[in-house]
């Protein structure tokens, strides 16, 4: 198990991983959330329920799990209200018994609706749905993918259009998921957006690009470098892996970590 002074002084951003991109394989459940626990791990995001008191057992965090479900008709049609609301008081009750402190939320796909109708209608929707979460403690983060490779029309898919949703609702219990490997499809720019937009960013996520691999040599992100933006920003939270390994999971886990926990 790796100290958490690793990098040479008290670790003040912790780290987690997605469990869809790592259970997988050979791997059994409980293997994976021991041997994480033993790495240093503090927390497992997205994970089946059937999973989450051997989690609490191991002394890790349930850091997540989907507000709603990542489907077309998201946040950005107002018609999509009563069913989005009904699914997030439903997994507002499970954070508030669980102890998530954060739920996923998600703008759904353009459709041919306009990027500024889009806007208007997802602020609409979530200045309903924000006093929700800040009477249960929870923040929502507005998840940011890219529509290039992974998510086509996915409404949400720029730094600028996420920040202004949040300016616009105005909530600190809405934040923006900033997932690096989909900002660097769509954007690049990272470490300038980092610098200039951390105060509306409550959550990362990692992965390599190209591929949404692992954080190596053969992508091009230079995490490094990146992961110091994120610590310099006086980030305190979490930085989560959502990547697919190209080999034994938990060994990419590791090396994920000891990578990340150098520069923060």
């Amino acid at each position: 198990m790796l100290s958490d002074k690793y990098s040479g002084g008290a670790m003040t951003i912790r780290q987690s991983f997605a469990w869809w991109s790592f259970a997988q394989g050979s791997v059994a459940p409980a293997d994976l959330i021991q041997s994480t626990a033993e790495i240093g791990y503090d927390a497992i995001e997205m994970a089946p329920q059937e999973h989450w008191q051997t989690i609490r057992d191991q002394g890790l965090t349930l850091l997540n799990t989907q507000a709603h479900p990542l489907i077309p008709a998201g946040l950005n049609r107002l018609e999509n209200y009563d069913a989005i609301k009904a699914e997030v008081v439903r997994t507002l009750e499970l954070a508030t018994t669980w102890g998530l402190p954060y739920l996923i939320c998600f703008s759904g796909d353009r459709m041919g609706l306009a990027d500024d109708v889009g806007l208007e209608h997802t602020v609409t929707n979530l200045c309903k749905l924000v006093p929700l979460a800040e009477q249960a403690g929870v923040e929502l983060h507005l998840e940011m993918l890219n529509s290039k490779v992974d998510h086509p029309d996915y409404q949400a898919d720029t730094t600028a259009w996420a920040v202004e949703v949040c300016k616009q609702v105005a909530s600190p219990n809405l934040k923006l998921l900033y997932d690096v490997y989909h900002m660097q499809v769509m954007e690049g720019d990272l470490i300038r957006t980092i610098q200039d937009h951390h105060e509306s960013i409550g959550h990362y996520h990692t992965a390599g690009n190209p591929g949404r691999q692992d954080l190596d040599e053969d992508q091009e992100i230079a995490y490094p470098a990146v992961f110091r933006a994120i610590r310099d920003s006086g980030y305190t939270g979490y930085i989560g892996h959502e990547f697919v390994p190209k080999d034994d999971p938990i060994e990419a886990l590791q090396e994920a970590y000891q990578l990340t926990a150098r520069y923060v």
